[in-house]
């Protein structure tokens, strides 16, 4: 008997037979305007996706990669909180659903799911996307101007993907502020760029002030160490390129990474990392390089066990200050041989990972 497919192979196959019918060239054409509107700096205050068209082309070349970023954001949350998963999930500027589907592949099962959006071509193609998921197919999905007059009935959940990159500043507040008066957990997830960075750490900072507490990717829910201009906390999920991918890029690579941060934050106490990996590890002879964002005092320790130690006055003064809680560290560590398993766990490390890894990973055959 065939085992029964993956979410993303559902997802996939169900994007593969919407892509019937439609020209490649005209797709190609579509997805080409949209990624220009989408890439623009002048936020929008109607639509992008204007028919089924636009929604089909859009959705076969993009909601793979969303799905991919989400699921990574998720699957770092939900580590976090591993006895809890929600009963409920609202998915704020889901378009054709891709977060609910990842949500789905992190807790498998039925929910109740309401998908908002203010483009009714993009709802209708989310609803018969997912009619190819039986957990999926009773979502709810309602047209709803996701800004100011945004509101959102009590859920557990609240996953706002791809969206604040399209709203005003005042709209982005509102959304934010939003999700935090009806949710128990919010994520919040932008493209892997300095801009969308800055989204999130928006976004962070008013959840913080709203009493949330941050599960991933941050060890902390004090200030972020990273000095703002300098450089911003992103990570990777890979993709697979479909036929259509190719044709837009011109690439060759079977594959892609779609870079994207992110926040996840709960209202009860999550269990966050010690410290996580924020750059690709480089394993040299002998030893790996850690690039780690952690926890700790103004001291020397063996990061390798630990979190990271800070390197300067200025990084301290960035923390939560004396007797305010942890503060924010941001360093690089060297793991050797002399760590014993946990030189092998380094070197199967990844980007965005957490350090140390959780009990009985480092000590695997």
């Amino acid at each position: 008997m065939n085992a029964p497919l993956s979410p993303s192979d559902t997802l996939r196959t169900a994007l593969a037979h919407l892509l019937d019918g439609l020209p490649p060239k005209a797709a190609a054409q579509a997805v080409e305007r949209l990624i220009v509107n989408y890439r623009g700096r002048t936020p929008t205050d109607a639509p992008v996706l204007r028919d089924r068209s636009d929604a089909v082309a859009y959705a076969a070349y993009r909601m793979p990669a969303t799905f991919e970023a989400v699921c990574a954001a998720l699957e770092a949350f939900a580590r976090a909180v591993p006895d809890w998963e929600p009963g409920s999930h609202v998915d704020v500027g889901g378009g054709t659903g891709a977060a609910t589907w990842a949500v789905n592949a992190t807790w498998p099962g039925g929910r109740p799911v309401t998908v908002l959006d203010w483009a009714e071509p993009a709802l209708a193609l989310g609803r018969e996307i997912a009619a190819a998921h039986p957990d999926l197919k009773p979502t709810e999905w309602q047209r709803s101007r996701i800004g100011s007059a945004l509101t959102i009935e009590s859920t557990d959940l609240v996953t706002i993907s791809y969206v604040l990159g399209e709203l005003t500043d005042a709209d982005r507040t509102a959304v934010v502020d939003a999700a935090a008066t009806a949710a128990r957990a919010v994520v919040v997830i932008e493209p892997g760029t300095p801009d969308g960075y800055a989204r999130v750490i928006d976004a962070r900072d008013r959840l913080v002030a709203a009493g949330f507490h941050i599960a991933a990717p941050c060890p902390h829910s004090a200030a972020c160490p990273i000095v703002p201009g300098e450089d911003w906390c992103h990570f990777a999920a890979r993709v697979s390129r479909s036929s259509l991918h190719r044709q837009v890029k011109g690439g060759s690579l079977a594959y892609e990474d779609e870079k994207f941060s992110y926040v996840a934050a709960t209202r009860f106490a999550p269990a966050p990392a010690a410290s996580r990996v924020v750059r690709k590890p480089q394993i040299r002879k002998g030893q790996v390089l850690l690039d780690l964002c952690g926890t700790g005092t103004p001291t020397t320790t063996d990061a390798a066990t630990t979190a990271p130690a800070i390197t300067s006055d200025a990084d301290a003064d960035r923390g939560s200050g004396p007797g305010t809680g942890p503060v924010p560290t941001l360093g690089r560590t060297t793991v050797t041989k002399r760590h014993g398993p946990l030189y092998k766990a380094a070197r199967d490390a990844d980007w965005g990972d957490a350090w140390p890894p959780p009990t009985g990973e480092d000590d695997r055959a």
